[in-house]
């Protein structure tokens, strides 16, 4: 029987099984809302009936709401109303989940009165992930199930939980390798006994102190950002509020949030990240097929690039000048493996797996059997074009040869190669293994099948690729060189570095420019800096003081010293450094002038946005979103802001 065009059921000895079938995820259209309402209709007058069970076709069980229906007019049945029609139903419900339950979907398995978890089931509320809360009623019901210190992790950060943890958290009542049969037989036999509504359930005892742990930590990590702050508070009145008040309070924080400038740049990057590495040329080229991954260079980059390969399947063959680099590159790809096994990232076995994939060797013929080899080694034109020459005469006709290149012309690097066609860029950023974004450099002679294997490599490794052309420092070096010249020409003009870093971070970035270039090493821009000096227009203004500190030896936190200073390890601001900028000033004649908060972040906008619209323009950049994307994944820029284009008002 059909209840709705993505709402089936069928009857197995009394019990209703009612399937969701709404691709690709089962997300919460407003056909299964009114297909769910049908079903419980149904049941509710069929006599033969003496439960559901409530199941998703597919990898997923519900991913959540259809999140098209924002900003469009309400379509009843709204799921708070399906949600509540489930946990007061006269008839078991017990839902059978074989994929992911996430979000509204989450909150549907919340109200059935059993939940019973296929081996790969997962469950989530990640709605704070987008600037809201649940609004369905999972701030209310989660709490009554798995108590509140254990809610407010979850709602609050959003984070998804497997099935082991599901259960011994109380979300899942069992595992099953048939999680439909299972479900069926729980139906039938809770049929005569008083249901268990989660809605009525006493929240387990707490312990405040517990709680405000668990709070504090959220609130740490949230920046600024109001949703997670407002869901930490609807769990806490969970304990308060009975449970028709929760549901209200949740419901109104829910529409209060939805209409927030917040959630719309969360979205906003939610829709990006399913457009970014889309390309219209490429719809109908298929990839090359691309099993062995060659990566030269075992150093910080190369060895987080081998880890990335080897954990999503791949074979690698590591090179290095000498024997004893090649050893010491195996012991760092295998040290970085064990972290991840310690942080249960990755399994025992599967750290096996990856190390028994794993070749490291200091004989370039080695990299005859890669279908794509990545160089990372140090970022000098003459080291990576003698790379390539000599790749040119290893590695197999059919192989992709990708460069690293964080400054360098890659169509320059491609030149020397005796076919251009297969080189592309593959801008990682650091670490490789753990950072998610990788620009993919779309070079002027790049083939588009190599393109679409650089695209197709990248996202199977699980990380965010962004298309981009050929220009120095591509889209988010040569933003951040722009957003580096504001920041030191208001250093000149009357701000100071702690300030300027104040300002980001309490805009929403992790740490701020100065902070973070302490952290990089002063030495590499300077380097940079040193080899442009001839080429440099004279009239163009420049600010020396990095120079300065560069000279003095403060190359940041590799020594001790760099825009602030470190004792013990902790960052302090450091007189000499504000001597040095008053120096600096003084021999411009400069009047410094002070700077609030939000004129510092104007300016660094502004900055940002200029470049970002320059970028476009050449060009460069497919979309603005890719830019706000960039900024987001690889310098720190708040996502609930959306990204600088997206703050300008550039996007809607």
């Amino acid at each position: 029987m059909r209840f709705s065009e993505s709402v089936s059921a069928h009857m197995e000895d009394g019990v209703l099984v009612v399937t969701i079938d709404n691709p690709p995820v089962n997300a919460l259209s407003a056909h299964v809302r009114s297909g769910l309402i049908a079903a419980l209709d149904h049941a509710a007058d069929a006599s033969d009936i003496v439960g559901l069970v409530i199941t998703g076709a597919g990898r997923t069980f519900i991913g959540g709401a259809d999140i098209r229906e924002f900003g469009k007019p309400p379509v009843e049945p709204l799921l708070p109303e399906v949600i509540e029609r489930i946990e007061a139903s006269e008839k078991p419900v017990i839902c059978a989940v074989a994929g992911a339950a996430l979000g509204g979907g989450c909150e549907v398995v919340l109200a059935c009165h059993g939940r019973i978890a296929g081996e790969g089931a997962s469950f989530g509320l990640p709605e704070v992930k987008l600037g809201l809360v649940p609004g369905a009623g999972g701030t209310q019901r989660l709490p009554r199930l798995i108590g509140m210190v254990a809610a407010i992790d979850l709602i609050g950060t959003g984070r998804a939980v497997k099935v082991a943890e599901a259960v011994a958290l109380g979300l899942a009542d069992a595992v099953a390798t048939d999680p439909l049969a299972m479900a069926a037989n729980v139906a039938r036999e809770v049929a005569v006994q008083p249901l268990r509504r989660t809605g009525a359930i006493a929240i387990p005892g707490t312990d405040d102190a517990a709680v405000s742990a668990a709070e504090a930590k959220i609130v740490a990590k949230s920046r600024g950002q109001a949703a997670p702050v407002e869901a930490i508070r609807l769990v806490k009145a969970a304990g308060l509020l009975d449970l028709e008040q929760g549901l209200a309070e949740e419901r109104a924080t829910f529409l209060r949030l939805r209409d927030s400038r917040e959630s719309a740049a969360l979205r906003h990057v939610f829709f990006a990240e399913r457009a970014a590495g889309k390309v219209d040329t490429l719809d109908d080229v298929q990839p090359r097929r691309i099993e062995t991954i060659g990566v030269v260079g075992t150093g910080l980059m190369g060895s987080g690039i081998a880890v990335s390969a080897l954990t999503s399947g791949y074979r690698v063959v590591a090179l290095e000048q000498t024997t004893e680099a090649a050893e010491s590159g195996h012991a760092r790809i295998a040290g970085l493996l064990d972290k991840a096994v310690q942080s249960k990232r990755l399994t025992v076995e599967g750290r096996d797996a990856c190390l028994a994939r794993l070749h490291t060797t200091a004989e370039a013929t080695g990299l005859a059997t890669a279908d794509l080899v990545v160089e990372a080694v140090f970022d000098d034109f003459t080291v990576k074009t003698e790379l390539f020459r000599r790749l040119d005469g290893i590695v197999a006709p059919h192989a992709i040869l990708a460069t690293n290149t964080s400054y360098l012309d890659p169509d320059a690097i491609a030149a020397v190669t005796a076919d251009p066609s297969r080189v592309v860029g593959l801008h990682f950023f650091s670490p490789a293994n753990v950072m998610r974004l990788v620009e993919v450099v779309d070079c002027a002679q790049t083939a588009p099948d190599v393109l679409a294997s650089a695209l197709a490599f990248v996202k199977r490794l699980g990380k965010l690729p962004i298309v981009c052309g050929v220009t120095e420092g591509f889209v988010g070096n040569r933003i951040f060189s722009a957003y580096r010249r504001e920041a030191e020409f208001m250093v000149e003009d009357g701000a100071l570095p702690q300030e300027i870093d104040a300002a980001m971070e309490a805009y929403g970035f992790p740490m701020g420019f100065f902070a973070v270039s302490d952290m990089a090493g002063l030495d590499i821009a300077w380097a940079r800096r040193k080899r442009q000096a001839a080429t440099r227009d004279p009239a163009e203004r420049y600010v020396e003081i990095a120079d300065r500190l560069c000279e003095a030896g403060r190359l940041g936190r590799k020594t001790g010293r760099g825009w602030y200073a470190y004792p013990n390890g902790e960052k302090t601001v450091d007189p000499a450094v504000t001597a040095v900028i008053e120096a600096a000033r003084a021999a411009k004649g400069i009047v410094p002038h002070t700077f609030t908060t939000d004129a510092i972040m104007e300016r660094l906008l502004k900055a940002m946005v200029d470049e970002g619209r320059a970028l476009l323009s050449e060009g460069i950049a497919a979309r603005s979103s890719d830019i706000d994307l960039v900024m987001i994944n690889g310098y720190g820029f708040p996502a609930h802001k959306g990204g600088p284009m997206f703050a300008a008002g550039l996007i809607s």
